[in-house]
């Protein structure tokens, strides 16, 4: 694996280097020796976050986590994206795919489906049109997080979202 590390922030020391690669090296077992990863540390206040990004095969495995320390953050994005290498093999061996640049051995390996996405209920409803700011006080009625709803000014489906500092999203098809 080829480590690209930059740093927002930060400076990347040889010791923060070292630990990266160390813990996230653990994950070489999934991936063929030319892989790239693309590591981003970066600090902001007592913020310490680390992004990582794995390119395989016409998919992007990643994950992001937050912590008051980076090393911590480190161990939390390793064992993350463990999790998602899991869920990806299982899609690939379902859909009969080739691996791209994934070990071999890793393909050919069974493991449990703990983390297998499973649909247990189904629900239906009419949409009837309003407008995203009504969306949203729905949304709020309802103590959700998001809220589906065809909009009155364009008639498609959108989905309004409760984003930090009380502030809301909206997400509109193209």
């Amino acid at each position: 694996m080829h480590f690209i590390i930059t740093g927002k922030n930060i400076d990347v020391t040889p010791g923060l280097k070292s630990a990266v690669e160390d813990k996230i090296g653990k994950l070489e077992k999934y991936f063929t020796p030319d892989t790239e990863v693309h590591v981003t540390l970066s600090v902001e206040k007592d913020r310490h976050k680390i992004e990582v990004t794995i390119p395989v095969k016409g998919n992007i495995i990643r994950s992001e986590q937050v912590s008051n320390d980076m090393y911590v953050s480190v161990d939390l994005v390793e064992e993350i994206i463990e999790k998602q290498m899991k869920k990806y093999k299982n899609k690939i061996i379902d859909r009969s795919q080739d691996g791209g640049n994934l070990q071999r051995d890793y393909l050919e390996q069974d493991y449990s489906d703990e983390g297998e996405i499973k649909i247990v209920r189904t629900k239906r409803f009419g949409f009837k049109p309003m407008y995203p700011e009504d969306a949203c006080v729905q949304m709020e009625l309802l103590g959700h997080n998001f809220y589906v709803f065809r909009n009155a000014e364009t008639d498609e489906i959108n989905v309004v979202y409760k984003r930090r500092g009380n502030t809301y999203g909206l997400i509109e098809p193209d």
